[in-house]
């Protein structure tokens, strides 16, 4: 396979045996950007320069016969929220357009310290918070299988670029489908780790408290053999984030198939999900059936409350409000700010405005929130006993493949589907699954209870082999 198209594993290890140099490698991956990003705008600033350097370093290494850490030489992007010496972080708040990190984000450094070489941030929704990436400071990303389409947010540049075989993997974060939806909507692997498992510190903005259990940071990748050791190099407890916790990691290899139970629910009751992702969620289950595993198809009522009891969970968690967030520090009047927008006038983006509105709206609903607060608990308990120790649920990623730009705000509620799990505080692996008949991703999120992150990874891997994974887009493959 050409370089732009293997796993970072590969890459690293065709660096260490001199197959390929890191500088080659890099250069390919530069090359891969410059050619695709000015249609799809999902890498926002660069550092070519210095990871050159970088890679000549670990070059110069190799011939040294150096040991080398298990990603020497391989190149990444991250998402533009996150820390990264030297670049920028506005998180798409036009406030912070002047931003610049001065350290690492805990993960940053802990891949950097792996080898990895970051070749430049990746295009984020304002804030964070909605799932278009979209903002005054970058602009619009666009999708790498049609330019039409969204990417996602908000880890949507990050998506985008990786799907597009310009990025072997990249660091996301999830909140209530950050990681998953970019994941599905551009074909690629996406992993949400179990609450508590890898450090949130770094990122802007960064939710506090009990929110930490619901902020969840993770690669996304092109290849499902990138899962396990990239969350391996990001896992592990950092004393300045009281997020974090010791929680024992699994290997996936040690997962037995042909035990695993299945549970397979098609919708949430809502939002109902286009027939081409029922049939592939399906297909999903065939095959592990074919492997050995038990598979059964249920419906769960209240799945249909989703949407409420994560918004009441990221009310109850709330610090710093997200209205002052977007005022950078000074509260912004939402109402005030909506009529600034029609009349152009606004630094913000629609979606954002309409959560600080909903945000004040809220806050006057504190006994229905106490209310969805114990349903979100006692739903956590069915799922839990539901899915097992042995188990994974397969659940749809969104009603439909990636919509046109826009449309997800009619209506703005369909992101339940992914919101679900970071309620749980489960872990989560975005699978792609090929093509649809619009030439658009399909995918599936394969679930499994709290600190089975090698379960729904094992998963993964086995759909990889069996379906085929991510799909190299028509116009990168021409």
């Amino acid at each position: 396979m050409p370089l732009h198209e293997v796993s970072g594993r590969e890459l690293a290890r065709r660096i260490r045996e001199r197959e390929a140099s890191a500088r080659v490698v890099c250069e390919a991956h530069i090359a891969a950007i410059r050619r695709v990003n000015p249609v799809l705008n999902a890498v926002v600033a660069t550092r070519f320069d210095d990871a050159l350097a970088e890679a000549d370093a670990v070059d110069a290494q190799v011939k040294r016969g150096d040991a080398l850490p298990p990603y020497a030489g391989v190149p990444c992007t991250i998402k533009e929220s996150f820390a990264v010496t030297g670049m920028p972080q506005s998180s798409g708040l036009w406030a912070r357009r002047n931003v610049r990190a001065t350290e690492d984000a805990p993960t940053v450094a802990r891949l950097r310290a792996a080898g990895a070489i970051v070749l430049g941030v990746t295009n984020v929704s304002e804030l964070c918070m909605w799932m278009e990436s979209n903002n005054r400071v970058y602009g619009r990303s666009n999708n790498p299988y049609d330019p039409t389409r969204i990417v996602g947010g908000s880890s949507g540049g990050e998506g985008a670029i990786v799907g597009a075989g310009a990025s072997p993997f990249g660091l996301g974060a999830d909140v209530g489908g950050s990681i998953r939806m970019p994941a599905f909507f551009n074909g690629v692997f996406g992993h949400k780790p179990s609450a508590g498992l890898v450090p949130n510190r770094g990122q802007y903005p960064v939710t506090e408290g009990e929110g930490l259990k619901l902020l969840s940071t993770g690669p996304l990748c092109r290849r499902a053999e990138d899962l396990y050791p990239l969350l391996e190099v990001l896992a592990g407890p950092d004393p300045e984030d009281p997020g974090t916790r010791e929680l024992p990691l699994r290997d996936p290899s040690s997962v037995d198939l042909s035990k695993l139970r299945v549970l397979v629910v098609d919708g949430d009751g809502v939002s109902r999900v286009s027939a081409e992702l029922v049939s592939a969620q399906r297909r999903v289950a065939d095959v592990l059936a074919r492997r050995g595993a038990r598979v059964r198809h249920e419906r769960i009522g209240a799945l249909k409350r989703t949407l409420e009891v994560w918004s009441a969970a990221m009310s109850a968690a709330a610090g710093t409000r997200f209205a002052e967030l977007l005022g950078n520090g000074r509260r912004v009047r939402a109402g005030r700010e909506l009529g600034r927008w029609l009349l152009g006038r606004s630094p913000h983006t629609l979606p954002a405005i309409a959560l600080a509105l909903l945000e004040g709206w809220a806050d006057k609903l504190e006994e229905h929130q106490r209310h969805m607060l114990a349903m979100g608990g006692e739903l956590r308990g069915e799922l839990t006993d539901r899915i097992g120790e042995d188990g994974i649920m397969l659940y749809p990623p969104y009603p439909t493949a990636a919509p046109r730009h826009f449309m997800p705000m009619l209506p703005p509620i369909r992101w339940a589907y992914t919101a679900l799990f970071n309620v749980m505080h489960f872990p989560v692996t975005q699978v792609p699954l090929g093509l649809g008949p619009q030439g658009l991703p399909l995918g599936v999120q394969v679930a499994s209870v709290h600190g089975n992150d090698h379960v729904t990874i094992a998963v993964a891997e086995e759909l990889e082999r069996a379906l085929g994974g991510w799909v190299v887009p028509k116009a990168r493959a021409r």
